[in-house]
């Protein structure tokens, strides 16, 4: 399994370690990545994805994870969010038409 977020797709960035003597040596920033139970409200399901600290604040401002992936675009997204965006637009629409 990759270390990417599955919802914004942040993943592991290199840099470098800089001492004192200014000598260089490479390294990894990892994302904080957890373990999380989002529930999906047009779905009434539950979903475990693995999702960074600062995306899980985005789902929670935004209003959770309906509303989350209909405005985050499919390129970020991992396989299986995008699967679960397309059942959620699915789903409005047959609300919507209802």
């Amino acid at each position: 399994m990759s270390r990417s977020c599955e919802l914004t797709g942040k993943g592991v960035q290199s840099g470098n370690n800089v001492s004192h003597a200014n000598n260089k040596t490479k390294r990894r920033f990892l994302p904080n990545l957890c373990q999380v139970t989002l529930i999906s409200d047009s779905l009434n399901q539950r979903f475990r994805l693995r999702v960074s600290a600062a995306a899980l604040r985005t789902v929670e401002h935004r209003g959770g994870l309906d509303a989350f992936l209909l405005k985050a675009s499919e390129t970020d997204l991992s396989m299986r969010a995008r699967l679960l965006r397309r059942q959620i637009v699915k789903k409005t629409a047959e609300a919507v038409a209802a």
